[in-house]
């Protein structure tokens, strides 16, 4: 049986970084709370977990007086830092220079052009797009997909970006309909703000999955971008299976292949792929 690991899955920049700090942070025998899930995958919170590290709520951060608290990749809004301020939380502050630099071109948008509708092509209610739509005081437009596109006002000026992390061809179509539906003298200016580390991650896990009898798509139930890959993994080959850990592997999926490939999300760590691979060559002797 030939096992091999994607060396393109794992986690992305952003998610490393704010990985290193919070265990910069607990190798020193300091209190470090993070803001929400550091990485949606429950094996690494867990483990960080282990180490020391306590995960809070935006409820339970209002209720704090001092301490440390981190903030993951995905960014927070401008609220959140005032809230910290005003307890006298120190905040240890691991949002991705991506989302960073995303961040402040939207708030200048939103200050400069004050008659515009501020878009965010976007999940509503993920942490990224909560922390972009917090830059615009609350007055950015969040749509998911044409049908949400198709409630916008196309007689005014639009602004539009994207979350870092969606797929750039739904982008693509997105700005595309827009520029169909505008009514002139209105006038759209759409900025390309995906990540192409996340984005050049779509063809890469694609050609990994033809390449393997079966797929073992490793990620976390939370993971956006997980779902996103593994459809596109599935639609590849359908030999692939969505896993959390080694643990939900089954032997009968095994049954005649000659190769297993596994692969994972930027918030899939590469120990808990190793794991599985381990986990595949124990289950084919």
């Amino acid at each position: 049986m030939k096992i091999e690991i994607d060396k393109g899955s794992g986690f992305c920049f952003g998610v490393t970084r704010a990985i290193n700090l919070a265990e910069q942070k607990l190798s020193n025998g300091g209190q470090l709370s993070c803001l929400g899930d550091i990485v949606h995958n429950g094996c690494e919170c867990r483990r960080l977990a282990d180490m020391g590290m306590k995960t809070i709520t935006h409820s339970e951060l209002a209720t704090m007086k001092g301490g440390e608290v981190l903030l993951r990749a995905h960014g927070e809004p401008p609220s959140t830092y005032e809230t910290a301020r005003r307890a006298g939380i120190n905040i240890v502050d691991a949002t991705c220079p991506v989302v960073l630099r995303l961040q402040q071109r939207v708030e200048r948008s939103y200050l400069d052009h004050p008659d515009a509708q501020i878009v965010i092509f976007g999940k509503r209610g993920h942490a990224e797009v909560l922390g972009l739509i917090g830059r615009t005081g609350g007055h950015g437009v969040v749509i998911e997909n044409m049908d949400d596109a198709a409630q916008l006002d196309f007689t005014r000026p639009i602004h539009l970006y994207s979350q870092t992390t969606r797929p750039l061809s739904e982008y693509r179509k997105i700005v595309e309909y827009i520029q169909a539906h505008l009514v002139p003298p209105a006038t759209l200016e759409w900025h390309d703000t995906i990540c192409r580390q996340v984005a050049g991650r779509l063809p890469e896990v694609q050609d990994f999955a033809a390449r393997h009898d079966v797929i073992l798509f490793v990620c976390g139930s939370k993971s956006s971008n997980g779902h996103m890959l593994y459809n596109a993994v599935h639609a590849t080959n359908p030999r692939s299976y969505c896993i959390e850990d080694a643990d939900d592997i089954r032997p009968e999926w095994l049954r005649g292949a000659e190769s297993v490939g596994i692969c994972g999300a930027t918030s899939t760590p590469k120990w808990l792929m190793e794991a599985c691979a381990k986990a595949v060559d124990k289950l084919c002797r």
